[in-house]
Order: structure tokens, then C-alpha cells, then sequence
């Protein structure tokens, strides 16, 4: 004679574990996924800031003040390095005991200045003054 009480309830507790374990699985790729962003945020907020006091907009040490925008966020920065006005860093922060560490640039953008053939053109016959 086979037995089969309880066989329902060995079932369903390893459903439960193995949703558990799936749930706790994407759990961490969540957190992965959220620490990469702030710490991409961190990288950009830090590259401008480097650039603007680079650029005279603001005044002190450029890495100095990447390190405190990055240190704002919960990143610490990792690399900073100026070139033509241009800032590049590099933070990371740790999570889930793996190392983040994401870069970023920021500067001056190109400047477009009209030449002779791009000016605004002659004016419409009923704007024309007298």
C-alpha cells in the first residue's frame, strides 16, 4: 500500500523555495541595475563639475570638485584627467560586493557660428522698411 499523504505539502514548500530563490535572484539584479544608474549619475554630475571649473565657470580644483560631486551620490571617484577643457572621470561604488564603475566626459560643446553663406537671408518684402 502506497502512502501519499504529505507528498502535497513536500510539494509545495519547494514551490515556495524555488520562487524564493527566483525572487531573491532578481532582487539583486534590481539593486545591480538601480546601483549602475546612480553611479552613472554620479560619473556625469562629476565630469561636469570638473569641466565647469575647468572652464572658469566655477572656481577651484577640478578633480577636486569631481571627487565631491561623486562622493554626493555615494560613488567615490576612481579616475579624473583633463584635456582641452574636456573632464573624464571614472567612479565606482560597491554593491553586492562587486565593484560599479562606470565613466563619464563632459566640456565645452562645438561652437557653430554662421559663415557668409549661412546668414539669415534677405528679409521678406512686407518686414522691408521704406
Amino acid at each position: 500500500m502506497d502512502d501519499d499523504r504529505g507528498a502535497g505539502s513536500a510539494l509545495a514548500l519547494a514551490v515556495v523555495a524555488a520562487v524564493l530563490v527566483v525572487t531573491a535572484g532578481l532582487m539583486a539584479l534590481v539593486i545591480a541595475f538601480a546601483a549602475r544608474h546612480q553611479a552613472q549619475s554620479d560619473a556625469d554630475a562629476s565630469a561636469l563639475a570638473a569641466a565647469d571649473v575647468a572652464s572658469g565657470v566655477v572656481a577651484g580644483v577640478p578633480c577636486e570638485a569631481a571627487a565631491r560631486a561623486a562622493g554626493l551620490g555615494g560613488s567615490s571617484l576612481v579616475e579624473c584627467a583633463l584635456t582641452g577643457g574636456v573632464a573624464t572621470v571614472s567612479v565606482g561604488r560597491t554593491v553586492l560586493g562587486v565593484e560599479v564603475r562606470v565613466t563619464s566626459r563632459a566640456g565645452p560643446g562645438p561652437v557653430e557660428r554662421p559663415g557668409p553663406a549661412e546668414g539669415p537671408g534677405p528679409l521678406p518684402a512686407e518686414t522691408r522698411p521704406p
